[in-house]
């Protein structure tokens, strides 16, 4: 199982003071280094953390696969058109929240996103899109032409962090289910959000038949600023290998 390392907050930090450091390109880089599988990043239309430049800067050094997480307006499809990250990822997005909270509504957007979709996918750009773990969405999904799906974990994730134990294996059941659903629909599957060193072991044992790949951001780069980014990438690549034993 693949980890993408968002390095979304290195950038938040930055801009708290709106000046060069840290910079998101160089850990970025000591991502890569540390075995990252892919390097994550959103460009909202706000620009609270990363900015253009960022994305440019990391498209034209990283070695690794690149995964831009956009809203769906045609100013983030220029952006990707131009600068042609590895994939794109759609995520809904609202100016007043703290970070994403939950899934885009494909079945809603459906008519919209088959036309949005068009020139991305002919631009040879894979396109995920990040939706709740229900079986409308994903089949959705792949009606207006997706290649993949990122699953929304953070119910379980704050299950899990709230110890509510029976609840969260209930919702790894239907993580689960959503995922087997999409592979036998022909999409990859990837899941994300609200991922930590304590809970992703537990969903990393019971959906390692079905998601090839993490993106997590918040709780690495937390425990970078304590312990260094290094450090803190590989160990979370240790707590996903914990659960593939």
């Amino acid at each position: 199982m693949r980890l993408g390392v968002n390095i979304d907050h290195v950038a938040t930090l930055r801009q708290a003071r709106r000046t060069f450091e840290p910079s998101p390109v160089f850990a970025a880089l000591i991502a890569q280094q540390a075995g990252a599988h892919q390097i994550t990043l959103h460009l909202r239309e706000d620009r609270r953390h990363i900015q253009d430049e960022d994305l440019r800067l990391i498209k034209k050094l990283i070695k690794i696969p690149i995964n831009l997480e956009m809203a769906p307006t045609e100013e983030m499809k220029n952006i990707a058109l131009e600068v042609k990250p590895n994939r794109v990822t759609l995520v809904p997005e609202r100016r007043e929240e703290i970070t994403t909270e939950g899934g885009l509504d494909v079945v809603r957007l459906e008519s919209f996103l088959k036309d949005y979709l068009k020139e991305i996918k002919l631009a040879n750009i894979e396109v995920s899109l990040f939706v709740e773990p229900e079986e409308e969405q994903i089949a959705a999904s792949k009606t207006v032409g997706a290649d993949a799906v990122e699953l929304h974990t953070g119910r379980y994730a704050n299950l899990w962090n709230e110890h509510k134990k029976e609840q969260a294996r209930e919702e790894l059941e239907r993580l689960k289910k959503a995922s087997l659903l999409a592979k036998e629909l022909g999409l990859r599957v990837y899941a994300g959000h609200g991922l930590t060193y304590h809970n992703v072991a537990d969903l990393v044992r019971e959906l390692k038949d079905y998601v090839e790949e993490l993106n997590v951001g918040h709780s690495i780069v937390s425990n970078a600023v304590l312990f260094g980014f290094e450090r803190a990438v590989k160990e979370f690549i240790e707590r996903i290998k914990e659960g593939l034993l």
